[in-house]
């Protein structure tokens, strides 16, 4: 294949993505050259583009509309598009392998994402705090499952307060499981992405993995495990302490959640939102704040919201 066809894409896909976010930018094809006419800092930008996009490409790894996208919003961010170290390059961001498995590699998408998994190796307790979409369980979960093969931790637990299952009426645990199951469903999915699906109850079983409501935390000490405590904004005040003090030796906590969408009963404080105030600057205990920019979804998910958003100013919603 040409060289400037892996660059631009089959029918030049990426080159119209290119020349979309840059309106007021000529870019000619002839051959092997590429040729840009506009605004000195634009064209500046497009350099430094095509130079990140051909760094991804050295790695064997394909170049899609959505990365290219990702890339000029990172390179936009930047600010000046001539690669000060003011934040990490696209190439950086879209070359890092978390996990690899059934033929597929989970890799952060944009820089909160990056910074937020390099948080993960270097500290105790990370929170990853933003909307949905943004990947926050995701990349814990493959971060969880890498420690686990790579034998950092002998056990993965997974954990979600079950708020409207009722966690206090203390179910015997087959009808807990079957009240509970539809809210950890999302934790089972995600580890199906990232295992094989025949070792998934195996691993369970010997009590390898670990999904449970976070009632279960109560009264254990959680040693050599990797543990994530996700839709934390569902927790109070005490469950939040709760599960922090049941960080054992060789353990690694993720929590996550977005504090936008609490489903808390009125009067009952957020977790989630109180220990923000009360952990912010403690040793080994970070912070990641997602934001919408960071959202991975399919690009049509993105269209269709933006077109009930117009129907409803159309309609006076």
């Amino acid at each position: 294949m040409h060289p400037m066809v892996t660059v631009l894409g089959s029918g030049d896909a990426l080159l119209r993505v290119i020349e979309k976010a840059f309106p007021d930018v000529d870019i000619h094809v002839r051959g092997n050259q590429v040729s840009v006419l506009g605004h000195e800092v634009e064209v500046a930008l497009i350099q430094r583009l095509f130079d990140e996009m051909m760094l991804v490409l050295r790695t064997g790894q394909p170049m899609t509309e959505d990365a290219v996208e990702r890339s000029i919003a990172m390179l936009k961010a930047d600010g000046n598009g001539n690669g000060t170290a003011t934040t990490e390059t696209p190439a950086e961001v879209l070359t890092q392998n978390i996990l690899s498995s059934r033929g597929r590699t989970i890799r952060p998408k944009t820089v909160n994402q990056k910074r937020y998994v390099d948080a993960i190796d270097k500290h105790t307790i990370v929170f990853g705090i933003g909307p949905a979409g943004t990947g926050k369980t995701y990349l814990a979960m493959a971060k969880a499952v890498q420690a686990l093969q790579s034998h950092q931790v002998n056990r993965i637990i997974l954990t979600r307060p079950a708020v409207e299952a009722g966690e206090r009426l203390g179910f015997l645990p087959g009808t807990l499981y079957e009240k509970i199951d539809p809210y950890l469903r999302p934790l089972y999915d995600a580890l199906h992405d990232m295992l094989d699906p025949e070792t998934i109850p195996r691993l369970m079983a010997a009590g390898t993995i670990e999904v449970a409501p976070l009632a279960y935390m109560r009264g254990r000490t959680l040693n050599d495990a990797f543990i994530i405590l996700d839709e934390a904004q569902n927790t109070s005040a005490e469950q939040m302490k709760m599960f922090l003090t049941r960080l054992g030796f060789d353990s690694q906590i993720v929590i996550t959640g977005d504090v936008t969408q609490v489903d808390l009963p009125s009067g009952t404080q957020s977790g989630l939102r109180q220990v923000q105030d009360i952990l912010e600057g403690l040793d080994d205990v970070h912070f990641s704040r997602l934001t919408s920019q960071d959202v991975v979804r399919h690009k049509l998910v993105g269209r269709i919201v933006d077109a009930y958003e117009q129907y409803d100013s159309r309609n006076g919603k």
